[in-house]
């Protein structure tokens, strides 16, 4: 006898996904938001001119892209905690991957400024603009323009990163189709589902966040 599809115990167990779901989407904002910001922190460390700041960031970036995500997020997670700093298990969520992916925007942004004419920031020197008008005005936002396409890649990836930390039982999507799937024996079904929800959430913030860049950034859509 084949094997029979029953989508039905998927169907019956829609609250449980739809809580985690709505946990991954808070997770992936949260450490967005909070990743952004650090990388800008980061990038601009990396570009100091004091070797202390320099090499520490330099450090931190090459540590954090040549080493799993799922080993920082057990150091944060069960290695932390014997330093004394005990974590739940979001907050461990939340700081793993915003850590991870902090890291890779810190280069993503290092390109952009990098690749901007360092005739704007003389022309903005010439203006009498002070230094944190530069750096906002004239540096930051037209480097974030030119790398948007690079940095909605990386809250792509990092929604879809979320889903790894299963492995701490935090009750995102992943974990909530586990649970189903230990009660039901419905492997396929359960994963079958867990991959459409992720595939439509994937499109949907790709799509969310074009619109944004449009909007602030004159992004044009293609």
């Amino acid at each position: 006898m084949g094997y029979q599809f029953d989508f039905g115990v998927v169907w019956e167990a829609w609250p449980i996904l739809l809580d985690g779901t709505l946990t991954a989407l808070y997770y992936t904002g949260i450490s967005s938001a909070l990743a952004l910001v650090f990388g800008v922190i980061i990038m601009v460390a990396r570009r100091n001119e004091l070797p202390p700041l320099r090499y520490a960031a330099k450090a931190f970036i090459e540590i954090i892209r040549n080493t799993p995500f799922i080993v920082q997020l057990f150091f944060i997670y069960f290695g932390l905690p014997s330093l004394g700093l005990k974590l739940s298990v979001s907050a461990a969520a939340i700081t793993a991957l915003t850590v991870n992916t902090a890291a890779y925007i810190a280069e993503v942004l290092r390109g952009g400024v990098d690749g901007l004419p360092y005739g704007q920031i003389e022309a903005g020197r010439a203006l009498g603009l002070n230094r944190r008008q530069i750096f906002f005005d004239i540096v930051l936002v037209p480097s974030i323009r030119s790398v948007y396409p690079g940095l909605c890649s990386q809250f792509v990836l990092l929604m879809l990163t979320s889903s790894v930390v299963a492995s701490i039982s935090a009750p995102e999507l992943t974990y909530a189709g586990q649970m189903i799937e230990a009660e039901s024996f419905r492997s396929f079904e359960v994963y079958f589902v867990v991959t459409g929800i992720y595939l439509a959430l994937s499109i949907c913030l790709s799509t969310l966040l074009r619109l944004l860049g449009r909007v602030f950034f004159s992004y044009p859509m293609k």
